[in-house]
């Protein structure tokens, strides 16, 4: 059972909800993403996804996409995130996520992707543009290395995807709560009860809301219905705005906004 299975379970055990917060790797530079990481797990987070910077990344809204082209200027790479990773777990044993496209996966070697990734620390991965049609070829070398891959569903998903979404994830599924990219958006999150009443049906996972979670607020509503939230934008916006003092000042107030609301 990885770190992340075994925490978001725990969690759920104990009638607690999640928080997951979202970091771009290598913004504004490596050292940054180490500490950021670090303050992250200390104010709370009980996941962190830590973003690879991708050239052409089409579920990012601005703030990420600002931010990861900075990464990439910087010199942030596959190598020296999964590097990075490697150093935090001498200092943390919060459970990492790689959120990644495909399209640097591949480059990297599937199975030298992966590999080097457990070895490193990396506990789960996020592709958000891998289609379930095309899924096995990166969900079989994951379960073989016993690495989570993450599945998404949407307001849009459709009964027959539903449940192979669902049945083939781990980790937790990732609930997108509305059409379009990342960013702060203002989100019926009741609306997504019966998707999420639904995938219930075929999965023992714990559920988590992402996309459009920009504050303490609306960050207690989405557990309303929800096993957890996940944060990206907002927390990027924070970081550049205020730096990781800032940013971890956010986080704390999303976890007691969540807590609250159980």
């Amino acid at each position: 059972m990885s770190r992340i299975t075994r925490t978001l379970q725990n969690l759920k055990k104990n009638g607690k909800k999640g928080l997951i917060v979202y970091i771009t790797g290598g913004y504004p530079d490596m050292n940054t993403t180490f500490q950021a990481v670090q303050a992250a797990a200390k104010a709370g987070a009980d996941v962190v996804e830590i973003g690879i910077p991708f050239s052409d990344p089409m579920a990012d809204g601005p703030v990420i996409q600002k931010a990861a082209s900075a990464a990439l200027e910087a010199g942030a790479s596959v190598e020296t995130i999964i590097t990075t990773v490697k150093y935090l777990r001498q200092y943390t044993e919060v459970p990492l996520a790689l959120m990644t496209y495909f399209n640097p996966v591949l480059q990297a070697g599937m199975e030298n992707f992966i590999r080097s990734s457990l070895l490193a620390g990396v506990d789960g991965l996020i592709v958000p543009d891998l289609p379930l049609e095309e899924n096995a070829v990166l969900a079989e070398p994951c379960e073989q290395e016993g690495m989570d891959l993450i599945s998404f569903i949407a307001p849009t998903t459709t009964a027959e995807r539903l449940e192979p979404l669902c049945c083939q994830g781990s980790g937790f599924i990732y609930c997108i709560s509305n059409t379009g990219v990342t960013g702060a958006k203002e989100v019926d999150y009741s609306a997504l009860e019966p998707l999420i009443g639904a995938a219930r049906k075929y999965t023992d996972l714990p559920i988590a809301i992402g996309f459009g979670v920009s504050s303490p607020a609306a960050a207690a509503e989405a557990v309303r219905c929800a096993d957890a939230v996940i944060v990206g934008s907002a927390v990027m916006q924070k970081l550049m705005d205020e730096g990781v003092e800032g940013m971890e000042t956010f986080i704390a107030e999303l976890r007691a906004a969540i807590d609250r609301a159980q």
